[in-house]
């Protein structure tokens, strides 16, 4: 998995890159010839749902065959997410994990059209329909709205991290998980991974591993 998480992204066997890889889950768990998945990645998150897809993929891989996460360069926030459900996470001591929060930006241009002399004129059915809206500043009400999404989805990606990685919430939430980011070793040192190490080719130990790839779609 590597790159922008996300199922606007087109895939080689399937219409976007979240189902490439639930497709190859599915190939190798499906596969009796494959006893075990190293999942390598390389991503720096992207779109909630789409990471929560693929954790969901990884986790069905899981509950029949082991699934070794080896972090490359960096895996945070949703690289992280997807991490969560491998069996057993590995790194390298200077790969970027962690990042464990969520967030939602927007533009505000308002002084910019007022310079210009232009003018944004807005037609919504109801007052939260034009939410981010660059050309007017937030309400008080519009960001509570925002900030309370925020934090649901939150809670909901600290629920994993704790359930996965056997900690406890209320600790997570008042330390580390504030958005952010760790070294392999310091991931290591604060119990996010289970083990640091060169390069995934010492997952392999002198075995043969196969790579299990999506049939393209022609």
């Amino acid at each position: 998995m590597r790159g922008l998480i996300s199922s606007s992204i087109p895939g080689a066997a399937s219409d976007n890159m979240v189902d490439d890889l639930r497709m190859a889950l599915q190939q190798a768990r499906d596969d009796d010839r494959v006893k075990g998945v190293v999942l390598e990645i390389d991503s720096p998150g992207g779109e909630v749902t789409a990471s929560d897809m693929i954790y969901n993929a990884v986790i069905k891989t899981r509950a029949r065959k082991p699934v070794v996460v080896y972090m490359d360069s960096l895996a945070a926030s949703g690289g992280y997410y997807v991490s969560c459900g491998g069996k057993y996470l590995m790194a390298n001591e200077t790969t970027i994990t962690g990042s464990i929060g969520v967030i939602i930006q927007t533009l505000n241009y308002e002084q910019l059209f007022n310079k210009v002399g232009l003018a944004s004129v807005v037609f919504k059915s109801g007052k939260f329909k034009d939410l981010l809206n660059g050309a007017r500043p937030m309400t008080p009400e519009e960001r509570e709205f925002v900030q309370n999404f925020v934090m649901k989805t939150y809670d909901k990606f600290l629920g994993i991290v704790a359930k996965e990685r056997n900690l406890p919430a209320d600790g997570l939430r008042n330390s580390i998980a504030d958005g952010r980011i760790f070294s392999g070793k310091e991931a290591l040192e604060n119990k996010l991974i289970d083990g640091v190490g060169p390069d995934r080719r010492c997952l392999c130990q002198g075995e043969t591993v196969g790579v299990v790839r999506p049939r393209r779609r022609w």
